[in-house]
């Protein structure tokens, strides 16, 4: 008997995600009133997809929007297989590129790509562009949901890559499923779902749920809605608990059983890969750690070449060679991922001997005990940067006179200038492949501390109107406030932190 396997779906928005599924399936996955009234997903939505060859694989799907980013992720982290979907008639979009980032994030590396509206026009383009950016792709398959078009050759490309892959069955250690769904069902109690990452789960079980380590019984099993005695890793299981209420367990928890149980964590020692040279932060930035079905703010602490502790500010359930993604905060994009090489580091620094451990476990080799901290060397004193180059000068000039509206960094200077306008505290990152003048953040920060003052509180679409921008820089100037700890967001209004303390 094949392993069970879970697909996910992936692509921009509006590139006919859910309308595939459906036409694959017979399930709408759109299943909140909201969805289906603005015509796009929001939430994860799920389904049983049935393969030619009589296999069944779970499928999650995501949604496109780019505001949803961290629901897709969410979806994303249980994953075996993907399904990337392109229209034909627009071709590799920002999403599209993003949710590739996440999967390349993941590890998940094995999938089909569908050009979909392929009865619109010639999906003979996007499939050039889906080759460029997946060439590890194992088909690309121009469909139509409307007409039908390709349908079968996409379960077939499916099944046939569903074969190769390898499935968690052999998980068998301690039972994780991070929980992506929590809701009350009359006359059973709370029900949770998640993909199973390890283990086994069946009815009676005694579990914890974690980081709380609230306790509940297992009092029933479900695989896309059928009752079953036994759920083997790599499935999409219903768990229905009884002993905990809907308020204690939600999206982000972890159903944990056996022994030993994994403990709840405020640092991670890591391998990192950033999706491109210059998307790598500065030490001690702050982002965004995305780890099974939970999010959390962390500080990078570099330790040397591919390694840093990620220091977090919530606890995350983690084990040694669990992947994640890590996003920036102001403004949120993907910057990279990473594996987990100590789910339970002590703080430190880096050191020759800390770096020859973490290659190690890198490698797949036995752990050894970390060597004795050693105590602290005084630091050394920091040099003087080097001057500014004409070039760095002339970048700085640009963005001083482009204001709050900073074009890309690619119509500013070279990725060196920037660097060195950050070194001298000219310029700050306002995005991945943006930034702004120090000076013009400055005086931003000043009129959104007046405005504060005087209102109590601003919003996005205020601040738009205060600089008379678009929405878009409005979100980022204040995200980079957030990051800079100068506001803090409480719904969908910014006040001063420091006020908030009081």
């Amino acid at each position: 008997m094949s392993d069970p396997l879970t697909l996910g779906t992936a692509g921009h928005i509006d590139h006919g995600k859910t309308a595939l599924v459906r036409a694959l399936t017979g399930t709408d996955t759109d299943r909140l009133p909201e969805e289906r009234a603005r015509g796009i997903s929001i939430a994860l939505g799920y389904a049983r997809l049935a393969l030619p060859s009589g296999r069944a694989l779970s499928l999650v799907d995501v949604p496109g929007h780019e505001r949803f980013v961290r629901t897709m992720v969410a979806g994303a982290t249980g994953i075996d297989l993907y399904l990337m979907t392109i229209a034909a008639d627009d071709g590799v979009m920002p999403q599209t590129r993003e949710h590739a980032a996440v999967l390349a994030a993941l590890g998940v590396a094995r999938g089909v790509v569908a050009v979909t509206k392929a009865d619109l026009a010639d999906p003979a383009r996007a499939a050039d562009q889906a080759r460029g950016l997946l060439p590890e792709a194992a088909a690309v398959v121009p469909v139509s949901a409307r007409t039908g078009e390709g349908l079968d050759a996409l379960r077939t490309a499916l099944d046939s890559l569903a074969a190769t892959v390898p499935g968690r069955g052999g998980a068998t250690g301690v039972l994780r499923l991070h929980v992506d769904r929590s809701f009350t069902i009359r006359g059973a109690g709370t029900v949770v779902t998640g993909t199973l990452w390890s283990g086994v789960a069946a009815p009676g079980d005694e579990v914890v749920i974690l980081p709380e380590g609230r306790r509940a019984r297992v009092r029933a099993v479900q695989v896309h809605d059928a009752p079953v005695q036994r759920a083997a890793a790599g499935q999409r299981v219903a768990l229905n608990l009884a002993g905990v209420g809907r308020e204690e367990v939600g999206r982000g928890d972890v159903v944990a059983a056996g022994a030993p149980l994994p403990g709840p964590t405020f640092r991670l020692d890591a391998a990192l890969e950033w999706v491109a040279p210059d998307a790598r932060p500065d030490h001690g930035t702050r982002l965004a750690v995305h780890h099974g079905t939970r999010e959390v703010p962390a500080r990078l602490a570099e330790l040397g070449g591919r390694f840093a502790q990620l220091r977090l500010e919530q606890p995350l359930v983690a084990l040694r060679g669990d992947r994640f993604v890590l996003r920036s905060l102001a403004p949120p994009d993907t910057l990279g991922g990473g594996v987990v090489l100590d789910p339970s580091p002590p703080r430190h620094g880096p050191s020759r001997d800390l770096l020859a451990r973490l290659a190690r476990l890198e490698r797949g080799e036995p752990d050894a005990p970390p060597p004795p901290p050693q105590p602290p060397a005084a630091a050394p004193e920091r040099p003087d940067p080097l001057p500014l180059s004409d070039a760095a000068l002339a970048a700085g000039e640009r963005l001083l006179a482009a204001g709050h509206e900073p074009p890309p960094d690619a119509e500013v200077g070279r990725t060196a200038d920037l660097a060195a306008l950050r070194e001298h505290g000219r310029a700050v990152r306002l995005g991945r492949d943006m930034h702004l003048h120090a000076d013009v953040l400055a005086e931003v920060r000043s009129r959104v501390e007046a405005r504060i003052t005087r209102d109590g509180s601003i919003t996005i679409a205020g601040l738009r109107d205060e600089l008379g921008t678009s929405r878009r820089y409005a979100q980022a100037l204040l995200e980079a406030l957030d990051a800079a700890r100068v506001t803090l967001r409480v719904g969908d209004e910014r006040v001063l932190r420091d006020r908030a303390r009081r």
